[in-house]
């Protein structure tokens, strides 16, 4: 029998149920920055396919260097956690979020010499620097957004700052489509010097995020006590939340990786890469409204007002959909007949993820296996049918992945005390199926074609919906197992 964890040291909130609104609204910046910069991964890599000539096994490599850096780092975390103490207990929580901007900054600006040298490894290379930034930001302000309020609503809290990361999610691919494939994309210039202004922007911002991280004040909570050891490794439950996580992320960023490609198949939608990195939007868009509906059912607001969110997140959320989608930039007016045609289809989507919602019952562990299912069945269709169909079942992905990786996390590390750093840094190394299943995909891809290599994401979904089930059950404390 697994040992009993740490209890959660006096000086949090989660034990004495005060709420810090000021630094939880400062930490959702960061979920909005390192949301906002991953999915131009997704933009990246046909960029980098068409600039190097590349198959899509190779492309991948983007993901890999990317995601790949989260698991050192966080390896790297792991073992000195391990064998000197936390990290974050010596320093705080705002010095790790300082260290881990100052990281990416570096990262970032490599991207200038890897254009002027039209090196696709040294494009890796910075690609793998701010991954190893982002793993620290993640150890850190993951486990800080659930202390900054009870623990019992921290599903929630997780969720609406996650909320705020697909808020980056949706507007990065319009803006980097637009710079990357149109803005910078000079006609005669080598397509991978598309790419180096935006990443000096956003090495800039990363140095002034630093600059205003490490002047303001932050509530030093959970902090202090330094543990030694692997104690996070005795317990079964945040063992399976690591591999959720693993297949979480691995099957969310396969998806993200191929969305352009699949929907530019004649099978499917035959759109060029401008038109599809729109729907590429929709996909995180969904993951936009996802969370803010699941910060609102797992939260503890009376049951009206409750219900009021819940379609009122999603009806707003298909009110600016249309109005995007009718802006016709050309004409400087709106054409609504051609907005509805667009965004029409996701109406039934927004509508079963309601009735979905209502079956979860504001518990975390149900609504993870009722979303997880509904992703296998909808990657199952898209496999064997092509059209309209299999495009609005692969764009719909977004909606219902949307309270994975706040479930998982907050389900792994509830009950952890003083553990909680240690257990983000395993849960952030998970991270790894996000640069390990894409490969798989191309290669699958690359053999097979495209539709059937969405087995990949399939497969790692239906774990995730096991995890909501069973998986997070195993080795709790009695009082936690039924969440």
């Amino acid at each position: 029998m697994a040992a009993v964890p740490f209890t959660t040291t006096p000086s949090t909130p989660s034990s004495n149920g005060q709420t810090y609104r000021g630094p939880f609204a400062i930490m959702t910046v960061l979920f909005f920055m390192w949301g906002f910069m991953t999915v131009f991964n997704d933009i990246l890599i046909p960029r980098f396919k068409e600039a190097f000539t590349l198959d899509f096994y190779h492309a991948m490599f983007v993901q890999l260097a990317f995601f790949g850096a989260y698991f050192i780092g966080s390896l790297v975390y792991f073992v000195i956690s391990a064998t000197t103490g936390d990290p974050i207990a010596r320093m705080g929580y705002k010095n790790g979020v300082v260290i881990g901007l100052l990281i990416s900054a570096t990262g970032s600006a490599l991207f200038w010499p890897a254009a002027a040298r039209l090196s696709y490894p040294l494009f890796l290379g910075g690609l793998f620097i701010v991954g190893l930034g982002f793993a620290m930001l993640q150890i850190a302000a993951n486990p800080y957004v659930t202390i900054l309020g009870p623990e019992r609503t921290a599903s929630s809290r997780l969720n609406l700052a996650q909320a705020f990361n697909s808020v980056g999610t949706t507007i990065g691919p319009l803006i980097g489509g637009y710079l990357i494939f149109q803005y910078f994309a000079k006609t005669g210039a080598h397509g991978a010097d598309s790419v180096k202004v935006p990443y000096l922007a956003f090495c800039i911002i990363f140095v002034l995020l630093a600059v205003v991280f490490f002047v303001i004040r932050l509530p030093h909570v959970g902090e202090g006590k330094v543990e030694h050891g692997v104690g996070a490794l005795k317990y079964p439950h945040v063992l399976l939340g690591v591999l959720a996580i693993f297949m979480y992320v691995g099957g969310e960023v396969s998806i993200g990786s191929t969305i352009i490609s699949f929907l530019g198949q004649k099978s499917v939608a035959g759109l060029d890469t401008v038109e599809a990195s729109k729907y590429v939007s929709l996909f995180w868009g969904g993951m936009l409204i996802g969370r803010f509906m699941g910060a609102v059912e797992l939260s503890e607001l009376r049951k009206v007002n409750k219900q009021l969110f819940l379609v009122g997140i999603p009806v707003l959320g298909f009110v600016l959909l249309l109005l995007t989608r009718s802006w016709d930039a050309d004409n400087h007016n709106f054409d609504f007949a051609h907005g509805w045609g667009m965004v029409k289809n996701y109406l039934p989507l927004l509508a079963l993820c309601w009735v979905l919602f209502q079956f979860g019952r504001a518990m975390a562990g149900r609504t993870l296996l009722i979303f997880g299912t509904t992703i296998v069945a909808l990657l199952a269709v898209s496999m064997v049918e092509g059209g309209k169909l299999a495009m609005w079942c692969i764009v719909g992905v977004g909606l219902f992945t949307s309270i994975g990786w706040p479930n998982i996390f907050s389900l792994a590390l509830d009950g952890m005390g003083v553990y909680k750093s240690q257990v983000s840094s395993l849960l952030v190394m998970a991270i790894l199926g996000g640069a390990l299943l894409p490969p798989l995909q191309g290669y699958i891809a690359d053999k097979h074609g495209l539709q059937i290599s969405y087995i990949v994401p399939l497969m790692a979904y239906a774990y995730v919906a096991f995890y909501g089930w069973k998986g997070h059950r195993f080795g709790r404390r009695p009082q936690l197992a039924g969440k």
